[in-house]
């Protein structure tokens, strides 16, 4: 594999991929990387078209992103949400004054006839983000999460309620008739790399596998197909990835994640507490890659990338 020259196709949602694509572009490889993102998470606010991770991507890749909170852009303020609230509107969804310039931009380039895919460039490019960043599908997916009091949307299952309530189901609403976005194929087919982002497999990747001809396209694929592990220990590093694998009747642990993504993934990359899950992995048919894999500042994101394609 020829580092200088390689080409990565990277499948991301919230804020672990974020951070893995930002350690890869940390290393000057921006022009290399497509990222194809999550969008089944994207809904309407007050009439504007909201891309938790397509911004949160683009946020961070741009250097803007709040480290502490995960989301939003730092030192944002929320003077637009204080005012919405006099109104008598429920501030539920956090947005930052400079949040609502993107959605405002992004709605108001969407009614132009744009589709999501060319105001995402748009944005990324004003931002002066090298990385390409695609959503998975221009066409409008929404998913659905079942708990005991019934199905509600994602936003208000995961915001609204804290992803407090045990998902018992998870359906991706639109799926069916989502076509992938332009660019999207083409990046996979010309990709050295597939790079399954440390992040919930359930809601943040497997929407992207469920697009027509994704998952085909990766199979048929022969670039190496790696997959970072989001459960360290046990545990999500951030989210309900953990509480969604238990309740699909997987194990939460990197052997549960390699069991999800089966033939899909040739390498899994786990972290140092649970490299005595190695051999189990191996037994699964995957190459086993054992790094410190917990992200902090942008350097040990690069860290983390440098490691991995030293081990490739």
């Amino acid at each position: 594999m020829n580092i200088d020259k390689i080409q990565i196709a990277a499948l991301a949602g919230g804020v672990g991929g974020a951070r893995m694509l930002d350690g890869f572009a940390a290393l000057g490889m921006g022009d290399r990387l497509t990222a194809i993102v999550n969008t089944a998470d994207d809904f309407s606010l007050w009439g504007l078209p909201i891309s938790p991770d397509i911004d949160t991507v683009m946020y961070t890749l741009a250097g803007l992103a709040n480290v502490h909170q995960g989301w939003g852009i730092a030192g944002d303020t929320r003077v637009t949400l204080d005012a919405i609230a006099r109104y008598g509107e429920d501030p539920w969804f956090l947005l930052g004054d400079q949040d609502f310039a993107t959605h405002i931009l992004r709605g108001h380039r969407l009614a132009q006839g744009l589709s999501l895919s060319e105001v995402t460039a748009q944005l990324v490019i004003s931002l002066g983000v090298q990385t390409r960043i695609l959503p998975m599908t221009n066409d409008l997916v929404h998913t659905h999460i079942r708990t005991e009091d019934g199905w509600m949307d994602f936003q208000s299952y995961f915001v609204g309620r804290r992803h407090a309530d045990h998902a018992l189901e998870v359906r991706f609403d639109g799926i069916e008739d989502a076509e992938s976005a332009p660019g999207v194929s083409e990046a996979l087919i010309g990709a050295d790399l597939i790079l399954f982002c440390p992040s919930n497999p359930i809601v943040s990747v497997d929407p992207i596998l469920s697009v027509a001809g994704v998952r085909k396209t990766i199979s048929a694929s022969t670039a190496r197909k790696v997959c970072v592990s989001p459960i360290i220990g046990g545990q999500a590093v951030k989210g309900p990835a953990a509480d969604m694998l238990h309740q699909a009747g997987y194990e939460v642990s990197a052997l549960g994640v390699a069991r999800w993504y089966g033939e899909l993934v040739d390498v899994m990359v786990i972290d140092e507490k649970d490299a005595a899950l190695a051999d189990d992995i191996r037994a699964l048919g995957h190459e086993v890659i054992v790094l410190q894999t917990l992200m902090g500042d942008r350097d040990d994101r690069a860290r983390l990338a440098t490691e991995i394609l030293a081990a490739l």
